[in-house]
């Protein structure tokens, strides 16, 4: 769920886009504007709750033991990487609400310029070591990702 709402806001960003440009432009936005804007801040709550749950449910339940496939430094990498997007996953909605609800423009530029960026690359990695782990390794980390 959590991906879906992250790839609909990556990559579907116009509502805001054009939100944005018009109150830069004329200090107003039409109706249509604001509602596709507020679209994209919806989802951005909807990422925010999902993460929050789904770090919940790992400190109640624990998370799975990870492979003994891969090499320690490999390990120690994944959970570097697996800390990161959790924090991106909560410093993007946190800095798109504080852009958007209290119009903080450093948190907009942070969020639309660097985390964005940070995001996409951690995506490609959190990508490459699924596919390390189910090519490489051999293990049967893609399926614990998707169904359990």
């Amino acid at each position: 769920m959590t991906v879906v709402f992250v790839f609909f806001n990556l990559l579907l960003p116009d509502g805001m886009n054009d939100w944005h440009r018009a109150v830069r432009r004329t200090g107003t936005a039409t109706l249509e504007q604001i509602g596709a804007a507020n679209i994209h801040t919806y989802m951005g709550f909807a990422i925010l709750i999902a993460v929050i749950a789904r770090l919940a449910l790992r400190s109640l339940h624990g998370v799975p033991d990870p492979s003994d496939a891969k090499p320690a430094v490999f390990r120690v990498i994944a959970k570097a990487a697996h800390v990161a997007l959790y924090g991106l996953l909560i410093a993007m909605p946190l800095s798109g609400i504080a852009a958007y609800y209290f119009g903080v423009g450093v948190a907009g530029d942070l969020h639309a310029d660097i985390l964005k960026v940070l995001l996409w690359l951690l995506i490609a990695a959190h990508v490459g070591g699924a596919l390390a782990h189910q090519f490489y390794w051999k293990t049967n980390a893609l399926r614990r990702m998707t169904l359990g």
